[in-house]
């Protein structure tokens, strides 16, 4: 079976900088695979160049056996690859559903698709709906993530991109986020996270892989990365997580 996106010996410079170098990694239908790193480490970058925000230097994605190319990054939305950036990124001045319309472009004047999915939103986060006519900037936190993620949702992907969509968030709305997450995915939305909780994303992960200065240095099954000492140790509080009965 093909995979469902494809990123083949990629690789990403700004100016001088290799922000990757010949990164290769897979998503498959159904599949929540985690990226773990540390800070500048590229994981980022990676997003950003698998939704056209940033240029390529070398290597290749391909979505559903099709060469992305040089797209630019609404084509990528409409062909079915959604982003959630880092930071959240909302429009404070306008409404959470000024924010929702915004990720329904790609339906234009279809009003009953933009509805419907509006309506899958407000299923996940009651609280959007409840807030749909507030701006966006007096949002809490959690609820600036949860319209970030949502207004990516507007657009019925087949892949979402999320980036560190728990940073920030106190351990209860981390839980919250997660569970969503979970949701989404059990929806049939396959999604390439990027996270710094590797605890949480290697509990929800089909597959992980580890990036190091641009470089793709590990990779497997999550249950394999949560076993594996080098990965406890640095991302995973070391030697007082094997003491720890039961699963993540």
């Amino acid at each position: 079976m093909a995979h469902l996106l494809v990123i083949e010996d990629l690789s990403v410079r700004y100016g001088a900088v290799e922000a990757l170098d010949g990164v290769t990694l897979y998503l498959d239908e159904g599949e929540i695979a985690t990226v773990l790193g540390a800070n500048g480490a590229g994981k980022t970058t990676l997003l950003n160049a698998i939704s056209g925000i940033v240029p390529a230097s070398g290597g290749r994605i391909l979505y559903r056996g099709d060469l992305l190319g040089d797209e630019p990054a609404y084509r990528i939305v409409e062909k079915g690859i959604s982003h959630s950036p880092e930071g959240r990124k909302v429009f404070a001045t306008l409404t959470v559903d000024e924010n929702l319309n915004l990720g329904a472009f790609v339906y234009r004047k279809k009003k009953r698709e933009v509805s419907e999915a509006k309506e899958r939103v407000f299923s996940l986060f009651p609280i959007l709906g409840e807030r749909r006519t507030q701006l966006s900037g007096t949002l809490s936190g959690g609820e600036q993530q949860m319209l970030a993620i949502g207004r990516a949702l507007m657009s019925s992907p087949r892949v979402l991109l999320l980036d560190e969509p728990s940073l920030g968030l106190a351990p209860i709305l981390v839980n919250q986020i997660f569970r969503i997450i979970g949701e989404i995915n059990r929806q049939g939305t396959a999604i390439l996270l990027v996270e710094q909780n590797a605890h949480k994303a290697l509990g929800i992960a089909h597959k992980g892989y580890v990036l190091e200065s641009g470089n793709l240095a590990m990779s497997g099954s999550a249950a394999e990365l949560r076993s594996n000492p080098k990965i406890q140790e640095a991302y995973l509080g070391g030697s007082a997580l094997r003491k720890k009965a039961g699963p993540l």
